[in-house]
């Protein structure tokens, strides 16, 4: 899975854009506030129909334009499939995908895989539940094709429960048909989420011990509720603490992936040098556990490498990217720096593009 051409027009500071990317290395280098994060972003504006900074779409827009238009030719298993997303100031927006309209964001994100690594990437460790929710939920959505519309129907579900519980009369008949559904689409929901967490344990444990020399690591997937107890008794049983509250408090909607060290939350036990380092191996194992599972590949998007990284781990990222056959895309402000982390790879391809005020120039 590589991307063979990349066209942007009037995405933030960028004019028009119109490249042919490594299907290995591509290196963006430029100033702060040149337009090489961008590039990135518009990247992920193709994948999944947002910036990887904001779900806003109108700041994405160029302040004298009215739309932004992202096209790119994905090479998927030697067929070259055309994506494109273009985003109204209105709202409105288009997806299409070898040239049929697509319907969703979903949709879009199976053409394109991302993977991307920047400076949000550490909420993984210090963030809200929902943020390795949707890490784990990136994997399941890969790499099982019933996932997405059984965790479509169970948000249905949640949203009917809880408008019941927000009722000044609740119909109890009602809410326990609804009861009965949810606990079906949260079981099965588990049951995806359960055996990809166990394929990414085993995966992530036998690659951090190469990348990071931080004992005592450990991941516990928690499904969202008392796995010793049945949800469906669970869920009549909180109904009255529930409708107090005015949702429905345990279930799929609340699973987490714990990070711990020794038994202590990640983050308040490592350095930020460490977190960098830990989470870095959390996204080369998923990307590499998704690369086992399906022989695609994903993308990998790198947002200023060098302020991440010192250069022994920039060595590290590199060497694995490279065994994986990953596109990767990165950003720094000093070419040099880029280049110096893929110097003792001399046969990998390598492409140098710098930006400057919007504009972008390949450089041979």
């Amino acid at each position: 899975m590589t991307l063979k051409r990349l066209f942007i027009q009037h995405l933030r500071n960028l004019g028009a854009v119109d490249i042919t990317p490594s299907a290995q290395v591509n290196l963006i280098y430029g100033e702060n506030g040149s337009g090489k994060t961008s590039i990135l972003e518009a990247i992920n504006v193709l994948g999944v129909g947002r910036s990887f900074r904001s779900h806003k779409h109108k700041p994405l827009i160029n302040h004298h334009q009215t739309s932004f238009t992202v096209f790119g030719k994905v090479n998927a298993e030697g067929v070259e499939v055309p994506v494109g997303v273009n985003r109204q100031a209105n709202g409105e927006a288009v997806f299409k995908a070898n040239g049929m309209l697509v319907s969703s964001a979903a949709m879009l994100a199976s053409y394109l895989p991302l993977q991307v690594i920047n400076s949000d990437t550490f909420l993984l460790l210090e963030g809200s539940p929902k943020i390795r929710r949707q890490f784990m939920d990136w994997l399941v959505f890969h790499v099982e094709p019933g996932f997405f519309q059984v965790w479509k129907d169970a948000q249905r579900c949640l949203k009917h429960r809880n408008s019941l519980l927000r009722r000044d009369r609740m119909d109890r008949f009602e809410l326990a048909t609804w009861d009965k559904e949810l606990a079906q689409y949260s079981h099965q929901i588990h049951v995806f989420r359960q055996e990809c967490m166990r394929q990414f344990c085993e995966t992530f444990y036998l690659l951090v011990q190469e990348f990071i020399a931080i004992e005592g690591v450990s991941l516990t997937y928690y499904c969202g509720w008392d796995e010793e107890k049945d949800y469906a008794a669970i869920l009549a049983d909180s109904v009255e603490r529930d409708k107090r509250q005015g949702f429905t408090q345990v279930g799929s909607h609340r699973a987490d992936l714990r990070i711990t060290i020794n038994g202590y939350p990640a983050a308040e036990v490592l350095s930020r040098g460490q977190q960098k380092l830990l989470v870095c191996a959390l996204k080369i194992a998923q990307g590499y556990l998704f690369s086992k599972i399906t022989g695609r590949r994903c993308i990998y998007l790198i947002d200023d490498l060098p302020a991440e990284l010192d250069e022994h781990h920039r060595s590290l990222l590199v060497r694995w990217l490279d065994a994986m056959e990953t596109q990767t895309f990165v950003t720094g402000v000093e070419k040099q720096a880029l280049l110096d982390a893929w110097q003792e790879l001399p046969a990998t391809e390598i492409k140098l593009f710098h930006v400057e005020q919007g504009n972008v120039q390949a450089i041979v």
